[in-house]
Parts: C-alpha cells; structure tokens; sequence
C-alpha cells in the first residue's frame, strides 16, 4: 500500500547478490524499489499502467536481455527514465543503448553515491516528479481524487464511490469504521447509516468486475468496518 511521493524504482538484476545489495541500499536511500530477476520478469513488471518511476536496467539477463527489455519498452511509447547498469564498458554498446532509449549508462562496478545521484538526476527532470498517489495493486487515486486509474484506465465511479474509496485507501492495512466512512462520504446529509452498505455493496461489485493481476477487494471486518485489500477477500 502506498499513500507517498517516495519513486518507485525497478531493479532488473540476475545476480542475487548484487540484487540484494542494491535494493537495500536503495531502499535505506529512501525509495520503494520492486527488484525483476530475468527480462521476462521485467516485461511483465513494466505493463501499461506499471506506475514506475525508474529503472535499473542490467544488460546481461538470462533469456531476454537488457537491450530488448529497453527496446519493447519504448516500442510501448513507455518513456519511464532508465538507467543501464552494465560490465559492457565499451562505446558501441553504450551507443547502442542510448539509441534504444536508454536515459543513462552506468559500468559496473560502480560507486553507490555515484549511483544515488544518477537516480536523483533523472527522477527530478521535469514532468517526472508525480504528485502524491493512493495506490494498492493496479487500482491508482490521485490525492486530489481527480483521477481513479485502474491498470492505467479511468474508472467511471460516483462521487460518492470515489469519497468511499479515498477513504479506505487513505487507510493502509486498517480497517474504516462505518461511521467514518458515512461521515466521510454524506457529512451532514440527512442519510442513514444502511446507506453505508448500500454504497460499498456498489463499490465492491464494481471492483469485483476488474481483472487481471493486482485484483482489489473490499473486506467486511465485523464490528470494526471495511478495508481494502488484494486477492480475494474474506470477510472477518
């Protein structure tokens, strides 16, 4: 669950070792790093709609390597900044991987704070720096409640779904009592209580009728509310 303005940066490496390493350091710098083991993984990770704001990209991956993983990308008209990491020190495979679309080049091994800044570099060109994000699987809300995205599409909803589900998303991993979610959505309306599970009931089955990976649910804890999750909700 995400309600920041922390990046969220992929890291596509095949040696574990250097995974770890790098996502801790990553991650201890301040960013929400998702780590891809092969370029088959990284395709999947970087479908429309993937909400990245970075990619470590290494050239030298098992099966689909660095340079189709970069070229597939920007065939898609994805421009998500990516930074090659790469033993390849030559000049035409660096050429190469700027011509394919690469942002920068990066030879390993190389400094972390050389690394670090790099990353900084690119994540404060202009038009990268997003504005805060309620986010859980593919389901997106900007924090202005402007724009619901689902897999990057808008979702026709309320405005009362909409205040519904702002508030269960600005509520990571905890539950929204009935009587917060009525306040939230009708304030001083004269509306009962029951109209609460009126509207969740609607909201559910709209998310219900989403698919593909990244699913989210509405689950009924008793006595306590509702809260939003991903899979297949139990009610409790």
């Amino acid at each position: 669950m995400v309600h920041t303005l922390t990046p969220r940066v992929l890291l596509v490496e095949d040696t574990p070792d250097i995974a770890v390493w790098l996502a801790t350091a990553l991650r201890q710098a301040g960013l929400d790093v998702s780590h891809a083991a092969d370029g088959q993984a990284a395709l999947q990770a970087l479908e429309p709609g993937h909400g990245l704001d970075l990619v470590l990209l290494d050239l030298q991956l098992p099966g689909v390597d660095g340079l189709s993983v970069l070229e597939t990308l920007r065939q898609r008209g994805d421009d998500v900044p990516v930074l090659v990491l790469t033993a390849r020190a030559s000049v035409p495979d660096r050429v190469l991987g700027l011509q394919l679309g690469a942002d920068d080049y990066l030879t390993k091994p190389f400094d972390l704070a050389e690394l670090e800044a790099r990353i900084q570099a690119l994540l404060r060109r202009p038009g990268r720096m997003r504005s805060p994000v309620l986010r859980l699987g593919a389901l997106e809300m900007s924090a202005d409640a402007s724009a619901v995205l689902w897999q990057g599409q808008a979702l026709a909803l309320t405005p009362r779904e909409v205040a519904a589900l702002q508030a269960l998303l600005m509520s990571p991993q905890r539950p929204v009592s009935k009587e917060g979610l009525h306040e939230r959505v009708f304030g001083n309306e004269a509306a009962e209580l029951e109209a609460v599970e009126v509207l969740i009931h609607r909201l559910r089955k709209k998310l219900e009728s989403l698919t593909g990976a990244g699913g989210v649910r509405i689950a009924t804890f008793r006595g306590m509310g509702y809260m939003l999750t991903t899979g297949a909700a139990q009610d409790v």
